[in-house]
Formats: C-alpha cells, sequence, structure tokens
C-alpha cells in the first residue's frame, strides 16, 4: 500500500488513506465477489485503509459498495473462524443496538470477508480527538457490548483460547531474535515492564481471574477506532479477537481508551499555551491528566450506567466486575506503551506518563472506579 495520510483504521468504512495493493497479486478478490453476485471492483474506485491487513475499498460494476478484507499471519485461520462465528450467532439473535456493517461473503480458503462498504463514516477515535464523541454514543456503545456479552453460547463453536493479552510470557524474558530484531523503544518498555515485581504480579492475577469469573462473548479488542460513526448511529466492527472471555476486558478497554486520552494529549496543549519548544514534564502531565479525567468522566459514567441498564443481572452483579474493568482500564495505558513503542526510537513522555497512570490503576483498582465513572446504578 502506498501512503497518501495517516491514520490507524482498517474498517469497513472511515477515512481513505492508501493506494491499494494491486488485485493482481490477489485474483481471490474478484473472484470472490462474482461468486456474490456483486461482479468485480471497479478499479478506478479502489482505495485502502490503514491495517495490518491488506484491504480493498470500492465499487464493483453493479454498483455495490464493498470493503474487502484478507486476514493475513499465522493467526489468519483463527481470526477468520472469529469473525465468522460471531456472524453466525449474530444472524440468530439481532438486536437494533448492536448495528455492524453487514458480512456479504467469505472465502475461508483464502480468509477473506466482504462487508457493505459503509458511507459518510467517522471513526471514534477521530470524533474522541475532536471532543465529538458524546455521552449518546457512549450509551449506544455500551448498549452494543451489554448485546455482544449476552450472544447464546451453545449455538456456535466460539474460541474458548485464553486471550494472548497481557503477554506473561515476555514479562519473563525475550528471545535472542525478538531481542535483535525490535526497536530501542521496544526494548526499553519490556525492561520497564520486566524489572517491575508488582506490575508482573498484578498482571498475573488479573489473567487469573478470567478462571473464577463468569465468561462470555466479548469483543476482546474495544478500542475508539473499533466504532465507526454515520451521523448519530454508532457501528461496531473488527470481531477478529470475538471468544468467550471476562466482560471486564471490553469494558475496561472502552473505559481504557478515556483514560488514556485525557493523559496522551496533553504534552502538545500544553505546549500550545507555553513558549515554542516547550517540553512538558511529567507533573504538569500528570496535573492536566487529573483535570482532563474530570472533563471525560461523564462520558464514562454514560456509558457504565448505560452497560448496567442493559445487562443481564448474572453479568451485573458478579463480584468485582467494576474493580476488575478498572484493572482492564490500567493494563489498557500499558498496552498503549508497548504498542506506540514498535514504531518509535524513544517513548515519549506522555507514554511513560499513561503507562505509569496505567500501573497505579492496575496495583490498586478498587482504589480507582469512581474516579473512572465505575459505579452507580444502571440508566437508561
Amino acid at each position: 500500500m502506498t501512503p497518501q495520510s495517516e491514520s490507524n483504521n482498517d474498517k469497513a468504512g472511515g477515512k481513505v488513506e492508501y493506494i491499494p495493493v494491486s488485485l493482481e497479486r490477489f485474483p481471490e478478490v474478484d473472484s470472490l465477489l462474482h461468486r456474490l453476485g456483486l461482479g468485480a471492483y471497479d478499479h478506478q474506485t479502489l482505495t485502502s485503509l490503514v491495517g495490518r491487513n491488506d484491504n480493498w475499498s470500492g465499487t464493483t460494476t453493479t454498483g455495490s459498495k464493498v470493503f474487502v478484507k484478507k486476514l493475513e499471519d499465522t493467526t489468519a485461520a483463527q481470526n477468520f473462524k472469529r469473525i465468522t462465528v460471531f456472524e453466525e450467532l449474530v444472524a440468530k439473535r439481532r438486536s437494533p443496538r448492536l448495528r455492524t456493517p453487514a458480512l456479504l461473503g467469505a472465502d475461508p480458503e483464502h480468509h477473506l470477508v466482504a462487508f457493505e462498504l459503509l458511507p459518510d463514516v467517522t471513526t471514534g477515535s477521530e470524533l474522541a480527538a475532536d471532543d465529538a464523541f458524546d455521552e449518546g454514543l457512549c450509551r449506544q456503545a455500551a448498549q452494543a457490548l451489554a448485546v455482544i456479552h449476552q450472544l447464546p453460547t451453545d449455538q456456535a463453536p466460539i474460541d474458548t483460547s485464553p486471550h494472548p493479552l497481557p503477554p506473561l510470557g515476555g514479562l519473563q524474558g525475550l528471545s535472542l531474535d525478538y531481542f535483535v530484531e525490535r526497536s530501542f523503544a521496544e526494548i526499553e518498555t519490556w525492561q520497564l515492564l520486566q524489572n517491575d515485581a508488582q506490575v508482573i504480579e498484578a498482571l498475573h492475577n488479573l489473567r487469573g481471574s478470567e478462571q473464577t469469573v463468569i465468561l462470555c462473548p466479548i469483543h476482546a479488542d474495544v478500542r475508539l477506532d473499533q466504532f465507526l460513526v454515520n451521523g448519530s448511529t454508532l457501528y461496531m466492527t473488527d470481531f477478529e479477537e470475538f471468544r468467550l472471555g471476562d466482560p471486564a476486558r471490553d469494558i475496561g478497554g472502552f473505559i481504557g481508551e478515556w483514560l488514556f486520552k485525557a493523559i496522551h494529549g496533553i504534552p502538545k496543549s500544553i505546549s500550545d499555551a507555553a513558549d515554542f519548544g516547550h517540553t512538558a514534564t511529567h507533573d504538569e502531565i500528570l496535573a492536566h491528566g487529573v483535570a482532563e479525567l474530570a472533563r471525560l468522566r461523564p462520558l464514562m459514567s454514560a456509558f457504565w450506567g448505560s452497560y448496567l441498564h442493559a445487562i443481564k443481572p448474572s453479568i451485573r452483579h458478579v463480584s468485582e466486575l467494576a474493580t476488575r474493568s478498572a484493572a482492564y482500564a490500567g493494563w489498557h495505558m500499558i498496552d498503549r506503551m508497548i504498542a506506540h513503542a514498535v514504531h518509535s526510537v524513544r517513548l515519549s513522555p506522555a507514554h511513560r506518563a499513561a503507562a505509569g497512570i496505567g500501573r497505579t490503576i492496575l496495583l490498586s483498582p478498587s482504589d480507582f472506579t469512581a474516579t473512572l465513572g465505575l459505579e452507580g446504578k444502571g440508566a437508561a
């Protein structure tokens, strides 16, 4: 793919950012569209979205607007199965509270999935950056997750394998091949984690809690860019990690996104208000983070209240759901630091501060449930 501008989308819609890989390399894409009765792609309309998987968005010769993704790497077969199992379950339990791009068809041999291409959508992360992801959208996100968490577990072979994150193996040590191939920022990140006995213990305990709580179907990779918005309507996408798991993982992922937003944008805001070239200090970042968290807390509260209202009692009344959700929000901050390090030479002050706050929450999650809006009764 040839880049045109920056983005991190991999969705059935959203901003066009890349020239796609030539379909001459992947004739199976047009073959799938032909089998679905959609014709073939009009190559003049093709674009692609940034993501780890090759993908194509465009109009076919029959006038259909289609998004096709080719799942790749060693997990392609598992990811393909998770997506198709999710679609099978949703087809049996339709709900107006869970909107997803329609699956038009799939090719299991080549791990292709074809979805309707949603028009005029914006990702949740883009809206959040503009402070346009409001309480109403937070409630829609909560209701969508509640539908997912209540899908039947006996009508399709849902993946029961443990989630790969947090990566407990990496906390003990890295292979020589991994060490040699990674950036300095990645090595720096793993050194921080491997030397922190309290974090290692907390992450082992968090993963261990999954063996003792009620498991349900979960999205398992909740981020704001997994949501697409058209007007006031929210869609959820990317079910490659769909499996049985702890619902707190999804809740914590959503809350963690707002926690990260409260910290990550702070150095820029400080610099904008100060002399050119000013570098935010750790104390400045933390002070602004507290203020930002207070500003964003109504969004997290709206999400939590709507989730409690929509979810069945067997999950709503599970012991320490709010506490585990806070812990996963703390882990989310550390996870974002790890992801950032992959593409960086050094860790930024904002990512260090975010991970530090995540560590504090991870170690004492029950102390932060109110701060993160994880309190109170459900609200419509």
